[in-house]
Formats: structure tokens, sequence, C-alpha cells
């Protein structure tokens, strides 16, 4: 026989934790289920490749709620425990173990997993998890040498903070500069060197082709023909999407799971927050999926008010931060190096507003060591004006 629950969230990160909140402020009672494959209570990613490697933030601030919370507010939390299937029809999921359970609301807020290499399995890492994040400070506290595949985010990030610790620090990837599809050239350019200037190896426009241990170390072939030997070999190359129980039950897919704005999938009774859920942004004008912490927390939460019947459209536009080094930006709506740029400097390359344009339009801004600015550029976002000469920004944020 199953188990029924009034609401039933599948995911154990901040999306599926802020959902409880969400239906907690407008349904005191109504029976919550929260189904994770971890085995820790949701906790907050960011911080396992930025602040928490330099004391500016504390294992115990990862976990945002504990287990008091959970039970004061009556959610049965089952840990370890992979839901595989979902059958619309008659309202119910099933577990990894075959035992199942229905609701009457159903959040998907399962994330996703790194991106595998096509090669190297047992000598490549991967980095999405608490658990990642200790065994790779074990490495870190030894002194060890770090071979870092990828210049996106999480590369970018972690290469930072092990250098700052003194680590040995190579990355590789095969753009020309790092965060290339997020930053406008000449910026790009700027950081790769810096990071450069700081001590990591950057190996530009090159790829690994094979990845092996031998005699107790790591080894990394590229394209070019290097062969890099280190300690640990980590890749950060993206995510994959779990859409795929979504997918097989038959729901909407596009770019992720498809929702509307009340952030309900192509079956009603089925919500989507986080990673999968592809929305529509209304100051953008099209649907958009934010792989980032903000979304997750505004989204999960809006998602669990709606499933107790709050009925709002969520018309959040979510920011995004990174920390490099003593670099750091905040950024809100469509950042993406392929567009038209227009950067409004106080210090070349060391602080600024850079505005991504299309058709003349500002979609994203991007606040390169200046804050407390978010409201501001989300509201020139909003406007959807027209700037015939990009000048007219000048001095706007």
């Amino acid at each position: 026989m199953a188990e029924h629950d009034k609401y039933v969230i599948i995911g154990g990160g901040s999306a599926a934790a802020a959902a409880v909140e969400g239906i907690r402020d407008r349904d005191p009672s109504g029976t919550i289920a929260l189904f994770s494959k971890e085995m820790r209570l949701p906790y907050d990613r960011p911080p396992l490749s930025k602040g928490l490697w330099l004391g500016k933030t504390t294992l115990a601030e990862l976990t945002i709620h504990d287990d008091e919370y959970y039970r004061l507010r009556g959610v049965r939390v089952r840990l370890g425990c992979e839901i595989q299937e979902i059958a619309l029809a008659r309202k119910m999921v099933t577990d990894k173990e075959g035992s199942r359970y229905t609701y009457e609301r159903l959040l998907i807020a399962t994330g996703g997993t790194p991106r595998r290499l096509s090669f190297g399995e047992g000598a490549v890492r991967y980095f999405r998890t608490l658990d990642d994040y200790h065994e790779l400070k074990e490495f870190s506290d030894r002194g060890s040498e770090f071979v870092l595949i990828g210049g996106g985010f999480i590369g970018a990030e972690l290469a930072a903070a092990l250098a700052l610790l003194g680590q040995k620090v190579t990355m590789v990837f095969p753009e020309n500069a790092i965060l290339q599809k997020v930053l406008p050239p000449a910026l790009a350019g700027f950081v790769t060197d810096y990071y450069r200037s700081r001590g990591v190896t950057i190996l530009d426009g090159d790829l690994p082709t094979n990845v092996f241990r031998s005699e107790g170390s790591t080894i990394v072939q590229t394209k070019s023909g290097k062969k890099l030997t280190t300690n640990v070999a980590l890749a950060a190359i993206g995510l994959n999407l779990h859409t795929e129980m979504a997918k097989k039950a038959g729901l909407k897919l596009d770019n992720g799971i498809a929702v509307n704005s009340f952030l309900q999938t192509s079956d009603p009774s089925v919500y989507a927050a986080g990673d999968v859920a592809c929305f529509p942004a209304r100051a953008l004008e099209k649907s958009i999926r934010v792989e980032h912490w903000d979304n997750a927390r505004a989204q999960g939460k809006h998602a669990g008010a709606n499933m107790a019947g709050a009925n709002k459209p969520y018309d959040y536009l979510p920011y995004f931060y990174s920390d490099l080094f003593d670099l750091g930006f905040e950024a809100v709506g469509e950042i993406d190096s392929r567009m038209q740029t227009y950067a409004d400097w106080r210090e070349e390359f060391k602080e600024g507003v850079i505005y991504y344009l299309d058709d003349s339009r500002v979609k994203g801004v991007l606040l390169w060591n200046v804050w407390e600015k978010v409201d501001a550029a989300r509201n020139l976002i909003a406007r959807k004006k027209t700037y015939g000469d990009q000048e007219e920004l000048l001095g706007k944020i």
C-alpha cells in the first residue's frame, strides 16, 4: 500500500528546502514528504567552491535547516531515497526499492550531476557535493597538485581558492580564455592573464584526450601533446540535468522541464523548480533556465507557496555571483559573451558595469566589483528601453 502525503518534494537541494518554507507559509498542517538521494539534509552549494575554502563560511552554516526544523513542521525527510518513476495518472512516485508514495501536489527539484568525460573513469574527479569538497580538501591539506579541466565557473572558482591556499594549479580548457562564454573578450582575457599572475598555469585552446593513473600519480594527456603529471585531475565541464524521470512520465521538456509562470509543468498538479526548470522570464520576454542558488531558493519557495494555493506568477529575475581571487561580480539577466556588450568602467577591468544588449535593449547586467546594485540592474532590464546610443548607459547604475 502506498504512503500518502499532500505534498511530495523530489530533491535535496536549496529549491527543495525553500519549497517547505513556501508550503508552510500558507498551509501549516498539510503533510509533506521530502525525498533526497543524498544522505545529508538540504544544504547550500555555492560555498563549496568559494568561501568554504578560505574560512568565509563554515561547514555548520551550509545546512539550510536542521532536523528539528523539519520535525517541528511535520516534514518526513527521506535521505538516501532515490525516486525513479512518476505515474501522473495515479499521482504516485516510486523509489529505487519499489516503495510507492502518492501525492496531491508534486515538486520536481532534482537538479543534476556533473557532466562526465568519455574517458578517465576512476582517474578523473568531479565536484558537486559536500562529500566531493571533503575529498578535495584532504588532497589540498596534503599539499597536492591539481589539474582542473574546464574554464567555467566551478573550474575558475576552485582554481582561485586552491591557488590562494598555496597549491599548484593548472587549468586546461578548449576556449581562449577563462569564462569566455560569459565575459566580453577583453575582460575574459584580463581575467586569464590575472590568473597567470597569481601562479595558475593556463593551458587555453587545449583539451584532455586521456586521463589515467600510473605509479601513484594521475596523468593528463592533451590534444596538443602535453603530458601533465598531477595528484588530482578534476573535470568541471557543466551539468547533466536530472530530467529523465520527467521525460519518461510524459511531462513537456524544453531546455529542462518546461513550466508556466506559476511554475506548473504540463501536468498542473506537478511543479518544477531550480536547475531543472525552464520558466518564462517576463522581463526578458523569453523562457530561461538558471543554474544558480538565488533562483533555486526563490523559485523553490514560490513553487511551494503555489502548491499550497497562492496561485501567483513567478515574476523574479534571479542573480548570480562569483569570487575569483580578489575579483568578484554579481550579475542579473542574460549574460552571454555572444551578445553586444557595453562597458562603463570606473577603473578598467577593476570596477565597472557591463551591459548586455539585444536589439539595443539591455537584457543583462554584470556588476564587476560593484556591489548592492542588483535591484537597480533588475529595474533597468525591466524598463525594456531601447538605447540608440550606448553611451546613454553611462552612469545608469
